[in-house]
């Protein structure tokens, strides 16, 4: 009896072996089917009330992007941000830029939506880029464009309202630098032909003299602009984590204490680059848009430690894989001359 007890105990235990070979089984049961939770990438901007937003298809890992909070700055908003690790990926400054001897300046003969920027550079993350205005059969960019390192248009380097009284102002800039370091700017191609930029803008203002204009000695600070990539803007909104919002000294008006649709870009400490987009003029129902004020305060709080007003108002567009974010204020895409994209 007990020889027959010993060979069915052997029998179960050889088949129990013989079933479980080449599974492996945990050291603790109760760690079968426990799920993971996937970590935050950004949980300092959940904390605030962003959240994922994940209607817009994949991403590469180091992409993503967040909805706002029903307000921001106390006011309704509708708003997006793409979030890009900026060690994986590339910052690009899209859009046919030249100097026209023609035209006696900087632009182009053709304009694109932002869609035709996607459909042409495959970006994941497309927004609308510098100002612009058009004239006798040409779009003149009124912003800087560097790509590759080399220079396409400058900032505009001059403003008057009755052609009388001219005025020189430095406007902003986000540059990738040479280093690989990212940060916004004041810049002014001077007389003798370089690119220079400034720790702090010339200190213009409509309702005072105007100044002279900027040189290798004038506004302090200047140095030659080495960047392998910029776009310009209008409104240093961040520099080196201060608040500047500093429209009055860069004169060109966008309207900057009124609420409209804004776009910015800017850089956090750790490296992740910020795009913004927010919608306005009552596209929705009481969402009238943001000051440039408020802009400067929503990516200071979302981390950026420099950051730029880009254009805005019916140009303010967000691509993420070709699909709109907000409701533009035109009521389709605008055409613009230049775009950023993040791949």
């Amino acid at each position: 009896m007990l020889i027959k007890r010993l060979y069915f105990i052997t029998t179960a235990l050889l088949a129990f072996s013989i079933c479980s070979c080449g599974e492996s089984y945990p050291d603790h049961p109760w760690e079968w089917d426990q799920e993971t939770e996937e970590e935050e990438s950004n949980p300092d901007i959940v904390s605030q009330g962003w959240t994922t937003a994940d209607n817009f298809g994949s991403l590469p890992d180091y992409i993503h992007i967040y909805k706002s909070p029903e307000n921001l700055a106390g006011k309704k908003a509708i708003a997006y941000i793409a979030v890009a690790d900026m060690s994986k990926a590339k910052f690009e400054v899209l859009g046919d830029i030249a100097f026209s001897q023609e035209a006696n300046g900087y632009g182009s003969k053709s304009i694109h939506t932002p869609s035709e920027f996607y459909e042409s550079s495959k970006a994941p993350v497309v927004i609308n880029g510098g100002l612009f205005f058009y004239s006798a059969g040409f779009y003149y960019s009124q912003n800087l464009v560097i790509r590759e390192g080399q220079l396409l248009a400058p900032n505009q380097n001059h403003y008057s309202k009755d052609w009388v009284n001219m005025w020189y102002p430095t406007l902003g800039a986000f540059c990738q630098m040479k280093d690989g370091t990212f940060q916004t700017t004041w810049t002014y191609q001077a007389s003798d032909g370089i690119n220079y930029c400034y720790p702090a803008p010339a200190d213009n203002d409509i309702n005072k003299d105007p100044l002279q204009a900027p040189s290798s000695t004038f506004p302090n600070g200047a140095k030659a602009l080495e960047a392998t990539t910029g776009i310009g803007g209008v409104t240093v909104l961040l520099r080196a984590g201060e608040i500047k919002n500093t429209y009055v000294e860069e004169m060109l008006d966008i309207s900057a204490a009124s609420n409209q649709p804004r776009t910015a870009i800017g850089i956090t400490t750790d490296k992740k680059m910020i795009i913004f987009v927010c919608e306005g003029r009552n596209m929705t129902e009481g969402v009238a848009g943001l000051t440039t004020a408020n802009v400067a305060k929503v990516m200071k709080d979302l981390g950026c430690t420099e950051a730029l007003n880009l254009d805005g108002g019916g140009s303010s567009c967000m691509l993420v894989n070709g699909k709109e974010t907000i409701k533009g204020s035109d009521g389709k895409q605008r055409k613009v001359l230049t775009a950023v994209g993040i791949k």
